[in-house]
């Protein structure tokens, strides 16, 4: 078995080798290829990929390249990890939608449509590249705005999944406080990337017990405290939200918070640089405890277990992935992209059955999933009205005024990736 890691230069690469070590009887790797055009970040990566293979014992080949179709020739599964811009476009995501009032984020709100439009054509670029030289190769992708990319790719015909970690953190978190093995916990995990909620947290199959009114008995304080929001409004909705819920819920604090703290940019920029220097130490041959604190928890074991089950190994049969709704949330359309729990295996991903939603839920998935749409539009086909229209129907912005001089900012910050501008 091949993969390859589009974005294999990536600081957060160690902690899927270290996945991919300690679940080799899950996914039996012969050969792993890191492709990334950063050659100085792989001369790092790739020697401490190979030590912790080796400590670990994989007996799995890792290799390292530049060249995009020699690194996805002949592999059975494309892992999209890359940021375009790097750190550098990361930190203007999220600092000039401030200017504004409005959030600052590199996954939502105006600094999320900035990624979105510098990515779709990479991303697709790279996809119609994987797709001449290995057609049948799945991607799966954890490139941010994850809904949105994976709609894209979806809509070109590629065979792609959806990846976040939220779901299996929640998963794990959940595990820990009713002291249950994680895979005796099973979530009721509903909406669209980076805007979920838990309905239900089950115990030993979809169809078990519900212990989430437990959880929130005992654990609300500390459950809510995670998501730095307030312990009656969790009581009060009934369910766990996905900490980026937060923006919506609670989006003037936030804009306050966010203008008083350096941006998490500079934050990762400046650890980044730490981790690389670790990396190059030839006696380091295991993750570091610092990068536990770069982001993309439990990311390893996800994408273990959705290759596994996509590629006909022992992964989940009933995973928490991002794929077409297909009817699954009536009232949206069957194209929209939604995260959600879904039977995997070798022909794809099948969402389950999801009850009726709550309107205060199923309002902001609908008003949200007709900015993807827009999104996508603009980042497909460019144009100052696309930019504009998509942002005015995000709800984290909203209106005209605020929506006309974003778009301003978002083409001004973002002309050297938007090939119309």
């Amino acid at each position: 078995m091949k993969l390859a890691v589009v974005g294999g230069g990536s600081t957060y690469t160690p902690e899927l080798i270290d996945g991919f070590a300690r679940l080799r009887d899950t996914l039996p790797i012969e050969e792993l290829v890191l492709v990334d055009p950063a050659a100085d970040r792989l001369e790092l990566v790739g020697p401490l990929a190979r030590r912790i293979f080796a400590k670990q014992g994989h007996p799995g080949r890792i290799t390292t390249t530049a060249d995009l179709d020699a690194g996805v020739e002949g592999a059975d599964a494309v892992l999209l990890q890359l940021r375009v811009g790097g750190q550098a476009a990361r930190e203007q995501d999220e600092t000039w939608p401030l200017e504004c009032g409005c959030v600052g984020q590199e996954t939502t709100g105006a600094g999320g449509l900035a990624k979105a439009m510098r990515t779709v054509p990479v991303v697709l670029d790279i996809a119609e590249r994987v797709r001449r030289t290995n057609p049948d190769a799945w991607i799966i992708d954890f490139t941010n705005p994850v809904g949105i990319v994976t709609r894209a790719l979806l809509q070109a015909g590629h065979k792609a999944v959806g990846l976040c970690n939220v779901a299996i953190g929640f998963q794990r978190k959940f595990a820990r406080l009713l002291e249950v093995a994680p895979a005796e916990v099973h979530l009721d995990h509903v909406g669209l990337n980076h805007l979920s909620w838990e309905l239900g947290v089950r115990l030993g199959g979809p169809d078990g017990e519900d212990a989430l009114p437990r959880l929130l008995a005992e654990h609300g304080e500390a459950i809510a405290a995670d998501l730095r929001m307030p312990a009656p409004l969790l009581g009060r909705l009934g369910v766990v939200p996905s900490y980026y819920l937060r923006y919506f819920y609670a989006h003037d604090e936030v804009v306050r918070e966010l203008g008083t703290k350096p941006s998490r940019a500079a934050e990762v920029a400046a650890m980044e640089k730490e981790l690389l220097a670790l990396y190059g130490d030839p006696a380091l041959d295991e993750k570091p405890a610092l990068l536990a604190e770069r982001g993309g928890a439990f990311y390893s074991e996800a994408a273990v277990d959705l290759a596994a089950s996509l590629l006909g190994g022992g992964g989940s049969p009933v995973q928490v992935v991002n794929t077409y709704n297909n009817g699954t949330l009536p009232f949206l359309p069957d194209d929209a992209v939604i995260e959600t729990q879904a039977r995997v295996d070798g022909s794809g991903a099948v969402p389950l059955a999801v009850p009726a939603l709550d309107p205060l839920f199923a309002g902001l998935i609908a008003g949200v999933t007709a900015y993807e749409d827009l999104a996508l539009r603009a980042a497909l086909h460019g144009g100052r009205d696309r930019v504009y229209k998509a942002l005015l129907a995000h709800p984290l912005v909203g209106q005209f005024e605020y929506a006309e001089q974003l778009t301003d900012r978002l083409i001004a910050h973002n002309r050297e990736h938007l090939a119309w501008a």
